[in-house]
């Protein structure tokens, strides 16, 4: 039977890069795409977690390959991004994942409060740009690149003491805007994702009874979301046919942010 409809929802044998894909969120979506087909450049600051993800996926029958990168680092951005798209042959998808929570509350000392502040703007919002910007090459030569930056609901809202994450955070979402208008010209998308309350690294020291009592009180689906959930939207906005949703900033978070009472 013939199709239809035209667009395709296929990432297969599209070359994707993704940063922070050592554990999470970012695990998750180095296993998705793999499993879709595509070519996965999985990155992250840990060695052992790039080379855990890296056998997951060719045990799988996948391809993928994996490069240790600070993204903080503009000098290994450059080398690592030059190098995926030398073995892989371009670039088609960019997927800036990375990301920390470090405490940053205003009455910490100044030593505290300045080493927080400045490694979660590297590595949180200035290192989202310096991986678009050291791509933008590859993306543009297909004509129809994908860039999705993964933000937070703290994006939107905002939680007390973490007064760099939620900046960047909200930072994430205006520099996808911007981009999304200087770079569709190229025929280049750039959207965004929000996630909220997930089963990471990063909400597993969270006691199990404050993760719970959270979600009854404050998640429309009363549950932690998990990091397949979040990998899902980033999938779908990096299909092919997803090419005129650009500059969107989508959350999913279980209804958290919407609920009021």
């Amino acid at each position: 039977m013939a199709r239809l409809t035209t667009l395709s929802r296929s990432v297969r044998d599209k070359v994707v890069l993704i940063t922070g894909a050592g554990s999470g969120m970012g695990r998750a979506t180095a296993h998705l795409f793999a499993d879709e087909g595509a070519h996965v450049a999985v990155t992250d600051l840990v060695a052992a977690r790039v080379e855990a993800v890296v056998g997951e996926i060719v045990a799988a029958g996948a391809t993928a390959r994996g490069w240790v990168l600070d993204v903080a680092k503009p000098s290994e951005v450059k080398r690592v991004v030059d190098e995926v798209a030398t073995g892989f042959g371009g670039i088609d998808i960019l997927i800036n994942n990375a990301g920390i929570a470090l405490p940053t509350p205003a009455v910490a000392s100044d030593e505290e409060f300045e080493a927080g502040w400045g490694r979660t703007i590297d590595v949180n919002l200035s290192a989202h740009i310096r991986m678009v910007r050291a791509a933008l090459p590859h993306l543009r030569a297909g004509g129809d690149g994908r860039v999705v930056n993964i933000a937070s609901t703290e994006g939107i809202v905002a939680t007390a003491g973490l007064p760099a994450y939620t900046a960047t955070k909200h930072g994430v979402i205006g520099l996808t805007k911007s981009l999304a208008v200087e770079l569709g010209r190229s025929g280049i998308t750039v959207n965004c994702v929000c996630p909220g309350p997930i089963l990471t690294d990063m909400t597993s020291g969270i006691p199990t009874e404050a993760r719970d009592e959270y979600a009854r009180r404050r998640v429309a689906l009363r549950r932690y979301g998990t990091p397949e959930e979040v990998a899902h939207m980033t999938l779908s906005l990096a299909l092919p046919a997803a090419s005129f949703t650009n500059g969107a900033v989508l959350v999913v978070d279980g209804g958290m942010w919407i609920r009021h009472t």
